[in-house]
């Protein structure tokens, strides 16, 4: 059984220590002969809580593209995946040591012709259940539901489902030991979503300050994705010839997602890190996202805590290294509290006790 060492402040608390991984797990029980890997800091393993690995345009990918997307978040340094739709069946990531661990979702569920082509189920509304007691049962203990979408009778924004069905869905996804999340973009779907329970809530650019309070009072997650909603200028130009009510929308959205998140922060809703990966977003780009939260206000330390021990913990993962906890954790050069472009540049990961990048 051989050991090896690792040296440096490890994080959350910061304490100059000896690390040794031995048979995957981390102990401070010094080894003799193991050889000293890397000095630096030591942080928790990164988690990239919005991440649609095995989806691509226009749709799913096969076997050598989710190896390739899953190499690349794993080597920057993501290596808790929490999967939010894809139209592969990635089961098979499980099985290898070599890639991150993923928590899947399933499939998508949108409403018919509602939703971009071949991404997820799109049913009826009085199917709605039936196909999240489906996803529920196949996946690892998520649901993903796509909130809102451009209706086109309407031209704008419009919920995807009626309150009750959405209600329906989330108590059957309950039943089934399974959490909810939903994309939602716009304001009209969040508040039949937040009173049927929902666990989770993706970008939330449409929420109020009642809203958010509300989260924060029910445990409600958001995953802000600031990469993602970046994006709203370009998508207000691709409509705004034949949907300019849509475009209008996009462009208030847009101009009210630094507010949104501070009103979150401020209430102290639990956000999350997650960089949208999959469809025309790349993979390996988990700092890019750290950094836009940090470059709207969020405080620095909030942020890392996020993506990495915080994250963790919400996802039912070890949010720490302490002893006998999996060896999964990164190394740093410098402080990414004081410094987070550092997540940029992993000068080792490590991954179920191997140094893979």
């Amino acid at each position: 059984m051989s050991a090896s060492r690792f040296s440096g402040p490890v994080l959350p608390s910061g304490e100059t220590s000896d690390l040794w991984v031995v048979d995957g797990h981390v102990t401070y029980e010094p080894q003799a002969g193991a050889e000293t890997v890397a000095r630096g800091w030591i942080v928790p393993g990164l988690v990239d809580a919005h991440n649609h690995l095995g989806l691509d345009d226009p749709g799913a990918v096969g076997a050598e593209e989710v190896e390739r997307q899953a190499l690349a978040d794993r080597d920057a340094g993501a290596l808790l995946l929490r999967d939010c739709g894809s139209p592969a069946d990635t089961r098979w990531v499980q099985e290898r040591e070599d890639l991150p661990r993923l928590i899947r979702a399933g499939r998508h569920i949108a409403r018919t012709r509602r939703y971009l082509r071949n991404f997820g189920h799109e049913v009826e509304p009085e199917e709605l259940s039936a196909y999240v007691a489906q996803e529920a049962r196949s996946g690892d203990g998520w649901v993903k539901l796509v909130g809102d979408w451009i209706s086109r009778e309407e031209g704008d924004l419009a919920p995807s489902f009626p309150a009750g069905a959405f209600a329906e869905a989330i108590e059957v996804a309950h039943a089934h030991g399974a959490k909810v999340t939903a994309h939602c973009f716009g304001s009209e779907v969040l508040q039949g979503l937040l009173d049927a329970g929902i666990d989770c809530i993706e970008h939330g650019t449409g929420l109020s300050v009642d809203q958010v309070e509300q989260m924060a009072a029910g445990g409600v997650a958001l995953v802000p994705t600031v990469m993602q909603t970046g994006k709203f200028p370009e998508f207000s130009a691709g409509g705004r010839e034949k949907f300019p009510a849509y475009s209008a929308t996009m462009d208030e959205l847009y101009e009210r997602r630094r507010d949104v998140l501070m009103a979150a922060h401020e209430a102290g809703v639990q956000m999350y890190v997650g960089s949208d990966g999959g469809g025309p977003s790349r993979h390996g780009h988990l700092a890019g996202e750290v950094l836009a939260m940090a470059e709207m206000g969020l405080p620095a330390e909030d942020v890392l805590a996020a993506v990495s021990w915080k994250g963790r913990e919400w996802l039912g993962w070890n949010p720490t290294l302490a002893e006998g906890a999996p060896a999964d954790f990164v190394v740093y050069e410098r402080d990414p509290r004081q410094d987070l472009s550092v997540l940029y540049e992993p000068a080792r990961v490590v991954l179920r006790g191997r140094v893979v990048a």
